[in-house]
């Protein structure tokens, strides 16, 4: 029998509005958010599951 290496990952994804004057300040913002812990994905932001064979041994 063949063993083999299969990855389960999970997608969380949130939309957060923040105000700010340009794309890459809100980005700044919202990744020190995240960093902070005053953003936290939780299973109420679950979008899908992707299970994929890595390899073969």
């Amino acid at each position: 029998m063949k063993k083999y290496h299969v990855e389960v990952s999970e997608m969380l994804s949130r939309i957060v509005e923040v105000e700010a004057n340009n794309e890459i300040e809100a980005t700044k913002m919202v990744r020190k958010m995240y960093k902070d812990d005053i953003i936290v994905l939780d299973y109420s932001d679950y979008k899908g599951t992707n299970i994929c064979v890595k390899d073969e041994k």
